[in-house]
C-alpha cells in the first residue's frame, strides 16, 4: 500500500480515508486479525462506507476479495459474514512469515556491506528512541522500513515476493497488540548482532523467533480478549 511504501522511504505520511478496495480490505482485514471483528459477525457494506466516508462499491470489492483470501464468506440473502480464525490459522500465518523472513535474514547476512550495516543501525537506533518517548507511530514506521531494507538487501525478488503476500494475512500496525513495539526495540538488537558478525545461521534464529514473537504476543492478546471462548 502508499501508505507503508512511504513509511519505508522514512517519508512523513499523510493522512487521508482509504479510498480504494485494497485499503478497505486491509481496514477490514487488521479488524478481524485483531478480534474487533469476530466469526460469523455481519458486515454490513453500508456500515463500513460510512465508517470510512466512501461508497459501497469499493467497500464490496475489497469483501470479495477478502472472500477469495478466505477472511470472510459470502452467504446467500444474508450478506458478508465473517469466517472463522483459529489459533492455528494464525500460527501458521506466522509460521510462514518466520521462515521466509529468516531465509532472508541468512542471505544478508552473507553479502550486507559495512554501509548498508551503518543504514540498518541507524534505523535501528532511531527506532529504540522512539520506543523510549512511547512514540508508537514512529516506531510502526521505522519497523517497516528495518524489514523492507533488510529484504531489499537480501536481492531475492521472489522471496521477498512471497513474504509481502504472507505479510497480508496479519496486522500492520504495531499499536494494535501490546508489546509490539517493544518487541521491534529489542529484538532487532539479536538480528542486527548477527548480520555484523556475517553469520548465516544465527541471522536465520534471531529474525525467525522475532517474527515467532510477534505472533506468541498477537495470539495471546485475542486470548485475553476471549477471542476463542467456546471454540473448537
Amino acid at each position: 500500500m502508499i501508505e507503508r511504501a512511504m513509511a519505508r522511504a522514512g517519508s512523513p505520511i499523510p493522512r487521508r480515508r482509504p479510498q480504494l478496495p485494497d485499503e478497505v480490505a486491509s481496514h477490514v482485514r487488521e479488524q478481524i486479525m485483531t478480534g474487533s471483528l469476530r466469526e460469523g459477525d455481519y458486515l454490513r457494506l453500508e456500515y463500513i462506507a460510512d465508517e470510512l466516508g466512501i461508497s459501497v462499491t469499493p467497500v464490496r470489492e475489497a469483501l470479495l476479495a477478502l472472500r477469495g483470501d478466505g477472511f470472510v464468506e459470502l452467504e446467500p440473502r444474508q450478506g458478508f459474514t465473517v469466517r472463522p480464525l483459529s489459533r492455528r490459522d494464525l500460527s501458521d500465518v506466522y509460521w510462514v512469515q518466520a521462515t521466509l523472513a529468516g531465509e532472508l535474514a541468512s542471505r544478508v547476512a552473507t553479502t550486507v556491506t559495512s554501509e548498508e550495516l551503518d543504514e540498518l543501525d541507524a534505523v535501528q537506533h532511531d527506532l529504540e528512541a522512539a520506543a523510549q518517548r512511547g512514540d508508537t507511530a514512529t516506531v510502526e514506521a521505522l519497523d517497516s522500513r528495518f524489514h523492507h531494507d533488510l529484504s531489499r538487501e537480501a536481492a531475492s525478488d521472489k522471496l521477498t515476493w512471497f513474504l509481502g503476500i504472507a505479510v497480508r494475512y496479519a496486522p500492520q500496525h504495531l499499536t494494535t497488540v501490546a508489546g509490539w513495539p517493544e518487541a521491534s526495540a529489542s529484538d532487532h538488537t539479536a538480528i542486527l548482532r548477527a548480520l555484523h558478525d556475517r553469520d548465516a545461521e544465527a541471522a536465520r534464529t534471531a529474525m525467525s523467533a522475532h517474527i515467532t514473537h510477534v505472533g506468541e504476543l498477537l495470539i495471546e492478546q485475542l486470548e485475553r480478549q476471549g477471542f476463542w471462548d467456546e471454540r473448537v
